[in-house]
């Protein structure tokens, strides 16, 4: 069986109980958070393109998440009614402008992106190397949309913290050399306790999506 630094990885994969999501789901409310449960991945992406409207700007954070469901490539096909501003930092080949690009699309109307764990209380946990996606998600787009895996969900926020620093943390680390980077390190970490009502939605997938 595959290990990451020595845990299975089967502890930080198996999905969690209708019984487990129905708790998470309450608890995620009751702290201001709008929370979808669907069955499958397809069901994730329609979803998606139910909550974001027509000609809303869309901001993504880089997420396994998306790629898994389709989003990505969606968003890359122009094929939907929003003004996704990526396309305009990834044309850009002047690293500076590029940088403030993406400071500006932080103020997306929508940013989307996904979290390293969810636990049944209703705390979430994200952690990131640049902050391009704690900082959005903390302040600045009107609406926040996160997809998760609910295998991502876990007993306790200390139990989170583990599967982020043992779990998520590496296996990122291997997937940004993969793909010839340095690597990643963990430098900011969010713990989300609470929000204004209707600013976040989390959509809670019936799958293992991303890690």
């Amino acid at each position: 069986m595959s290990t990451v630094v020595g845990i299975k990885a089967a502890e930080w994969s198996t999905l969690a109980s209708d019984e487990v999501i129905d708790r998470t789901r309450r608890a995620l409310e009751e702290r201001g958070i709008r929370t979808l449960v669907v069955k499958n991945r397809a069901q994730a992406l329609v979803s998606l393109r139910e909550l974001i409207p027509p000609g809303a700007s869309v901001m993504t954070g880089g997420s396994t998440t998306l790629d898994q469901i389709g989003f990505t490539d969606y968003l890359v096909s122009r094929q939907h009614p929003w003004k996704n501003l990526k396309d305009a930092i990834l044309a850009e080949t002047d690293m500076e402008k590029q940088a403030e690009l993406r400071r500006q699309a932080t103020l997306a109307d929508y940013y989307v992106g996904s979290v390293q764990a969810i636990a049944e209380n209703g705390e979430v946990l994200n952690c990131d190397a640049t902050g391009t996606r704690v900082g959005p998600y903390a302040y600045g787009p009107r609406n926040v949309i996160w997809v998760v895996g609910v295998q991502k969900i876990t007993k306790d926020l200390e139990q989170a913290l583990r599967r982020m620093r043992e779990y998520c943390v590496p296996l990122e680390d291997q997937r940004m050399k993969s793909i010839g980077y340095p690597g990643t390190t963990l430098s900011r970490v969010l713990i989300y306790e609470k929000t204004e009502p209707d600013r976040i939605t989390a959509v809670l997938v019936k799958e293992q999506l991303g890690f």
